[in-house]
């Protein structure tokens, strides 16, 4: 399972960080030691975290200038942390294939979410890998 595993595993870290408000190492630490991730997992999840966390703004910016009007603290913390993985895999992982970000992450909004949260995500990341001026498509 890998990488989906570790995806889905480190949407629920951030969802858990931004709802504790508690993006510390000490926190990221004892969610990595509770679960029995491999080292392939440990390393995805370990760099989601730090790439999410220090540039939290800038990928907060693109989610909320994509969300018609939407601020991000009117949105559903799961779908937050959804869209912050798929921008985190679009803009930082470059062995990450565009179709496969985005199909991921609206499964993860069809697992965690709902019907209308995985049309939004969709319309959201559509409109920024549009927009985005090395589109692979």
């Amino acid at each position: 399972m890998g990488r989906k595993l570790a995806r889905e595993s480190a949407m629920k870290l951030i969802f858990q960080l931004e709802l504790t408000n508690d993006f510390s190492n000490e926190a990221v630490d004892v969610f990595i030691d509770n679960n029995g991730f491999d080292q392939g997992e440990r390393a995805y999840i370990i760099d989601v975290v730090n790439i999410v966390r220090e540039n939290k703004e800038e990928i907060d910016c693109k989610i909320e200038a994509h969300s018609s009007g939407w601020k991000i603290n009117r949105l559903a913390k799961v779908d937050l942390s959804i869209l912050r993985i798929a921008l985190y895999e679009l803009f930082y992982r470059e062995d990450i294939p565009i179709k496969v970000s985005i199909n991921e992450a609206l499964e993860m909004s069809k697992k965690y979410s709902g019907d209308e949260s995985t049309k939004f995500i969709n319309g959201i990341l559509g409109t920024i890998v549009r927009e985005c001026p090395n589109n692979e498509e």
